[in-house]
C-alpha cells in the first residue's frame, strides 16, 4: 500500500502557498480550467520522480516572478508483499544509499528549487547525493491529455515510457542508462570532432565503442524482458476498456533482435561519419503497435487510440504493482473527456473497485465526479479549487 496524506506546495506554477490533506484512497479534484488541477498532480508526480511530467526546465515550473519552488509531501510505504528478489534489492539499495527510507511509517519528501539552479531533494530530512537513488520508492503513473504521443508520436516516447517503468523496478537499469547515455553523448561529439577536424581516431571510438557495448546490452535485455510481460497485460486491458475483440498486436523493434551490438555499431560506422551522430544501438529502439494486421497509428479511430493509451498506462501500473508488492500512485488528468461513458466506467471499476492503489482524477465538473464515485460504491473525497 502507497498513500500520500499530504502535499504542501510553495510557489510551483500557479501556487503561491497551498496544503492539502488527503483522507481517502480515491481522490477527486474539480474546479475551473486555469484553477491548478493539473498543477496539483504534477507537484505529487515531481515528489515521486524529482521533475515535471510536463516540463524539462525546473526554472519554468516556478510561480510567476518567483525565483524557486518548494513541493514537501507525507506518503506511507506498506507493501502488501515482495517477491525474494525484489526484497534483497530493496534491502540492499536502501543499504547502500544510506536513505531516510522506512516502510510501514510516514515518509517526509522535500524538493527544494532555488533560482540558481541548484535543486535538493530530501527524504526524511536526509539529503540524497544522486536523485536517481530516489526513483521507484514512491511509484507513480500519470495519465494526461496528451499522452497520445506515445500511440502516434516518434519512437523516443515510447522509449520514455519502457525506460519510465523499468527504472521504477529496477534502480540497476536506471543507472545503465544514465551511462549509456553519457558515453552515447560522447560518442556523438567525437563523430563531428572527426568532421571539423578531417581525420579519425579508430583506438578512440573502438574505446567509446566498448564502453557502450557493456550498458547497451543489459538495457535491451532488460526491455526485451519487460516487453514480454507488458505485451500480454496491454492486449488484455485493450480489451476491457474497449470491450470489443479487435485484435491489437505489439512489438518490440530492436537492431540487437537480429545482431550483437558491436556488429551493429561496424554496420552503421560509414552512416554515423556521414551523418556524424550514432545511428545504430538501443537508442534507436522502438515499440509498434498493430490492429488487425494493419499499422495502429494510420487505421485506428480516435477512441481506438485512446482505448489502446490506457490500456498501455494500466499495463504500467499492474506491472509496479507486481514489482514493488504494492499499486503505484495513480494520476488521471482529465480523462471524462477523452474516453465515452462506457469506457470511463470500465477504467474507474478497475482502478477504484479492483485494485487497492490511491488514485487521483481531475475534471472540470463536480457534479460528473460525484456521480461517476456514486457509481462505485467506495469512499471518496472531493478537493475543490
Amino acid at each position: 500500500m502507497l498513500r500520500l496524506s499530504k502535499i504542501t506546495i510553495t510557489q510551483f506554477k500557479n501556487y503561491h502557498f497551498a496544503a492539502f490533506d488527503f483522507k481517502e484512497r480515491v481522490m477527486g479534484i474539480c474546479g475551473l480550467n486555469g484553477k491548478g488541477k493539473t498543477n496539483l498532480l504534477d507537484a505529487i508526480y515531481y515528489l515521486c520522480f524529482t521533475k515535471s511530467y510536463f516540463t524539462k526546465t525546473d526554472g519554468l515550473n516556478c510561480q510567476f516572478h518567483a525565483d524557486g519552488f518548494r513541493l514537501e509531501g507525507m506518503a506511507e510505504v506498506n507493501p502488501i508483499f515482495l517477491p525474494v528478489s525484489a526484497a534483497e534489492k530493496t534491502a540492499d539499495a536502501n543499504a547502500d544509499k544510506g536513505a531516510g527510507f522506512t516502510n510501514n511509517k510516514l515518509n517526509n519528501i522535500v524538493c527544494i528549487f532555488r533560482g540558481t539552479g541548484k535543486k535538493e531533494l530530501l527524504l526524511n530530512e536526509v539529503a540524497y547525493t544522486k536523485f536517481s537513488e530516489h526513483i521507484g520508492k514512491f511509484p507513480c503513473v500519470m495519465i494526461a491529455p496528451d499522452d497520445v504521443e506515445l500511440i502516434v508520436g516518434g519512437s523516443e516516447e515510447r522509449r520514455r515510457f519502457i525506460d519510465t517503468v523499468i527504472s521504477q523496478i529496477e534502480a540497476e537499469y536506471l543507472q545503465q542508462l544514465i551511462i549509456y547515455n553519457k558515453v552515447l553523448q560522447q560518442r556523438n561529439s567525437l563523430l563531428k570532432k572527426f568532421a571539423e577536424q578531417g581525420k579519425t581516431d579508430w583506438t578512440l571510438l573502438e574505446v567509446l565503442d566498448d564502453q557502450l557495448v557493456r550498458p547497451g546490452n543489459y538495457i535491451y535485455l532488460k526491455r526485451k524482458e519487460f516487453t514480454l510481460q507488458l505485451i500480454p497485460l496491454v492486449q488484455q486491458f485493450y480489451r476491457q476498456i474497449a470491450a470489443n475483440n479487435e485484435a491489437v498486436t505489439l512489438q518490440y523493434e530492436s537492431q540487437l533482435n537480429s545482431d550483437d551490438f558491436l556488429t551493429v555499431l561496424n554496420q552503421y560506422r560509414q552512416k554515423d561519419f556521414i551523418l556524424q551522430r550514432s545511428n545504430g544501438g538501443i537508442h534507436k529502439d522502438d515499440l509498434s503497435f498493430q490492429l488487425n494486421g494493419q499499422v495502429f497509428k494510420t487505421t485506428a479511430s480516435q477512441g481506438q487510440r485512446k482505448s489502446l493509451l490506457f490500456a498501455l498506462k494500466l499495463a504500467e501500473f499492474e506491472l509496479l504493482k507486481i514489482n514493488k508488492g504494492f499499486a503505484p500512485l495513480l494520476l488521471l488528468d482529465d480523462v471524462f473527456e477523452k474516453l465515452d461513458e462506457g469506457r470511463m466506467q470500465n477504467l474507474l471499476n478497475w482502478v477504484c473497485n479492483k485494485n487497492d492503489g490511491q488514485v487521483f482524477i481531475t475534471d472540470t465538473h463536480k457534479e460528473r465526479l460525484e456521480q461517476a464515485f456514486a457509481g462505485l460504491q467506495t469512499a471518496y473525497q472531493l478537493i475543490e479549487l
